[in-house]
């Protein structure tokens, strides 16, 4: 019998790269809108702050989809293989989502403040 876990290790580590990159690229070249908002057009700051939050998500994301990346079992037909490849690659896609909305959660929460600041200034 051949052992496919090799084959499983391999797909999960270009999946997990090819869609952390893309997510994190995506979402943070359209957080500087935000960024921008909540710092209140202050350019240097609101890039820094981005750069920041994606490096965070870059580690955080990578990290966790390593330490997934183990399996204690044989895998010994091709069946098994693709059952715990798609099980692997949807439970590393849910966590990205969690991951995403956490992120957007954070760029609101901010817009929040910021417009909370605004009427603050503008009444005193």
């Amino acid at each position: 019998m051949t052992n496919y876990v090799i084959v499983v290790y391999s797909i999960y580590l270009v999946f997990i790269t090819a869609a952390t990159i893309y997510v994190g690229k995506t979402l943070f070249s359209h957080s500087k809108v935000f960024m921008e908002t909540i710092f209140n057009g202050r350019l240097q700051l609101a890039n820094a702050t981005n750069k920041l939050f994606e490096m965070g998500f870059f580690l955080l994301a990578f990290g966790i989809g390593f330490y997934l990346l183990t399996e204690n079992v044989d895998v010994n037909t091709q069946r098994f293989m693709f059952e715990l490849t798609s099980k692997k690659a949807g439970g590393y896609v849910l966590f990205l989502g969690i991951l995403v909305m956490l992120n957007l959660y954070l760029f609101f929460r901010g817009m929040k403040y910021r417009k909370r600041t605004e009427v603050e200034n503008v009444n005193n």
